[in-house]
């Protein structure tokens, strides 16, 4: 998956704005500790990190 895609994904679910700030602040624990921008910076997959928000935010299936 494209970085692209998955900023896309993300504004899709959460808008815009929550999206950016989810990204920048929020800690999930299935990447290590680290926030969706720390993984995406250490080279974590997008696709990976997808489906770990898509876990800690409980996203249904058909928007994952």
């Amino acid at each position: 998956m494209r970085i692209t895609v998955f900023r896309r994904l993300m504004a899709d679910e959460f808008g815009p704005g929550r999206a950016e700030v989810l990204a920048q602040d929020h800690v999930l624990s299935g990447l290590g500790g680290k926030t969706v921008d720390q993984a995406l910076a250490a080279g974590i997959s997008a696709k990976q990190i997808w489906r770990e928000v898509c876990e800690a935010f409980d996203i249904p299936s058909e928007r994952r």
